[in-house]
């Protein structure tokens, strides 16, 4: 990224304090950029909180965490419930009333172990989370961080339910760093805590005004036919070539389109340009990471490499 862009001080405030989790990182600017909401699964350890607060305090945005349970209750997430009176011609009513707070006063809210909330409050949160309203009145928040621990036995974790994991248009898989043996990185990470004090502070590095700027800028961001043609390629690619369908996926004609284009928008803008191209297809692996069968998923990178230099080689001959 160059210095110079705005976004670049939010990653450099991240790899600062966090070694690798690359696309955790990405994913993260990505979701403030676009509005949309993120689901990442990875182990304890991975830097799934850590990086949303330091996202959250170097944007200057209202940041609220809560750790879900299978008790949780919904006025643990959006504030205190109260009695109130109130006089009516009628004579005297007494109703419900709530002293707004948690997801509800939040502009980035992280959502951790979210499989573990009951059904109840789960549908609930999931509908303030998709309008941003809470009994029809808007809400601030910009992104919604869901988080969960792999659906291994040793988690005790159950994997959430595809129609409402398909609410997080984002999706990681985060790996820690011995599992994944990515030794350089452990040993930037001993080096990085060696020397660095036990609490730090996180600048402000920039404010909700960009990101306020940056949203009414997404539509005026231009999507040109041979990043079009790469989009639709991909489709065909996951349909024909590994027969993905509405059993084993949950890429879904209108949805996905739309919200792909958004996501391809926002990678672009991400890195300072007004035109999209083939490289910003590349955001297509946030949002199949659960979306489609692992196997497929697996060979990701190489699928995306090969739509982007079709792109390439077609130049060459023209």
């Amino acid at each position: 990224m160059n210095p110079a862009n705005p976004f670049a001080s939010l990653r450099e405030e991240m790899d600062k304090h966090v070694v690798g989790h690359d696309e955790v990182k990405t994913a993260l600017l990505l979701g403030i950029i676009s509005r949309e909401h993120i689901y990442i699964e990875g182990p304890p350890g991975t830097a799934k909180t850590m990086l949303s607060e330091i996202v959250s305090k170097a944007a200057q945005l209202n940041f609220f965490f809560y750790q879900l349970h299978r008790d949780t209750r919904l006025s643990e997430l959006v504030g205190d419930l109260t009695i109130v009176k109130e006089e009516t011609e009628l004579g005297e009513r007494i109703k419900q009333d709530i002293v707004k707070g948690g997801i509800l006063t939040s502009e980035i809210c992280l959502l951790d172990d979210i499989s573990r909330a009951p059904g109840e409050s789960l549908n609930i949160l999931l509908r303030i989370l998709n309008e941003r309203k809470f009994f029809n009145e808007p809400i601030p928040l910009l992104t919604a961080i869901a988080t969960s621990n792999p659906t291994a036995d040793e988690y005790y974790n159950e994997p959430l339910d595809p129609a409402n994991l398909d609410r997080f248009i984002l999706q990681v898989k985060a790996l820690g760093i011995s599992y994944g043996r990515k030794w350089d990185e452990a040993k930037k990470v001993i080096e990085l805590y060696s020397e660095r004090p036990f609490e730090e502070k996180i600048p402000k590095r920039v404010s909700k005004k960009l990101f306020d700027k940056s949203y009414k800028t997404l539509e005026k961001i231009h999507i040109p036919p041979d990043v079009q043609e790469g989009l639709a390629n991909f489709a065909t690619i996951m349909i024909e070539d590994f027969g993905l369908n509405e059993t084993n996926s949950l890429i879904s004609d209108r949805t996905f389109f739309v919200k792909a284009l958004k996501l391809i928008r926002s990678h672009a803008l991400l890195n300072e340009r007004d035109v999209c191209s083939r490289e910003d297809l590349d955001v297509l692996r946030y949002m199949t990471a659960f979306r489609v069968p692992p196997d497929v998923y697996e060979q990701m990178d190489n699928i995306l490499r090969n739509i982007v230099q079709d792109k390439k080689k077609s130049q060459m001959t023209s």
